[in-house]
């Protein structure tokens, strides 16, 4: 308890502070300052142009040294990505469809999802209570 007296009166960069586990001590100590500056201590965010916002994925980039990437034109990136947040049938809507009927990307869901549920109860039913 008696170190953490000593961290209120140290003053830790924030960068240092978000690689020590008790992170909230290092951040209430400049809280507890009172007045003194507290708005100044803030980080400000750069207010960026819309110009800046529509052509650049900001927080993309994971490299160490490089930069964020540009947005390209539609036309620039795969067919299959435009299709990647359309919803998929759910089990219970693929029961009531006929299998003989059903695409072959909708059959193959069915069977890995049937599969699936039938593990589930099988487990279900042989679990120890």
């Amino acid at each position: 308890m008696s170190w953490t007296r000593g961290l209120k009166y140290v003053v830790v960069p924030r960068h240092a502070a978000q690689l020590v586990e008790s992170r909230g001590l290092a951040i209430a100590s400049k809280a507890k300052k009172g007045g003194k500056g507290g708005a100044a201590d803030a980080a400000k965010t750069p207010a960026l142009s819309k110009e800046l916002k529509s052509t650049i994925v900001f927080g993309a980039n994971i490299l160490k040294e490089g930069s964020d990437p540009k947005i390209q034109p539609d036309s620039e990136y795969p067919e299959w990505l435009w299709h990647l947040l359309n919803k998929r049938p759910v089990l219970s809507e693929l029961r009531r469809k006929d299998p003989k009927t059903l695409p072959y990307e909708d059959l193959k869901r069915f069977v890995k999802l049937d599969n699936r549920s039938r593990i589930k109860e099988n487990n279900a039913l042989t679990a120890k209570n």
